[in-house]
């Protein structure tokens, strides 16, 4: 009866154990914040052999109310329409060097929040960071490559410059 009693013992001290160590696991995981990345499209970026004229087609056709850059589309954030926010359109000359290294005729800006913990843990993760982070009034700005080695654009913005 004794060994009986024990034999229950330890598998219920067990039980007790490993119940209490997965809530502590739980409780460890669950505090951890998983670190916001992409909370948008800041922009799309492409090369034509006339922006100027690009601008001016999509102007008259499409009504894009263009400007020297482009055009910038205005929003206000879902979970918090106080905030504003804004996506760019931007035409460049087909000879520019700004989309290097890669090849292709594009390159998209994504909005982000922390670059520069972003950047370290990307650098963790192997990703190819192209440059070191500029800041501008604007926000902050830096350029990867992704798997296929288009250069992509991060930036975290300074929305109530980037609108104006």
């Amino acid at each position: 009866m004794k060994k009986l009693s024990l034999v229950i013992l330890a598998i219920a001290a067990s039980f007790c154990f490993g119940f209490a160590f997965n809530t502590i696991l739980t409780k460890q995981s669950n505090n951890q914040t998983t670190m916001k990345k992409v909370t948008g499209i800041g922009g799309i970026f492409f090369k034509c052999k006339d922006p100027k004229k690009m601008k001016d087609w999509y102007k008259t056709h499409l009504g894009l109310n263009t400007n020297e850059y482009g055009a910038n589309f205005e929003w206000r954030e879902a979970s918090d329409s106080t905030k504003k926010g804004s996506t760019t359109w931007s035409p460049f000359a087909e000879t520019t060097k700004y989309f290097e290294p890669s090849a292709k005729d594009f390159m998209i800006n994504y909005r982000v929040e922390n670059l520069t913990e972003l950047v370290e843990q990307l650098k963790k993760e192997g990703v190819t960071i192209v440059d070191k982070i500029e800041t501008y009034d604007y926000g902050k700005f830096v350029h990867i490559l992704d798997a296929e080695g288009n250069k992509v654009e991060l930036w975290e913005p300074i929305d109530d410059k980037a609108t104006k």
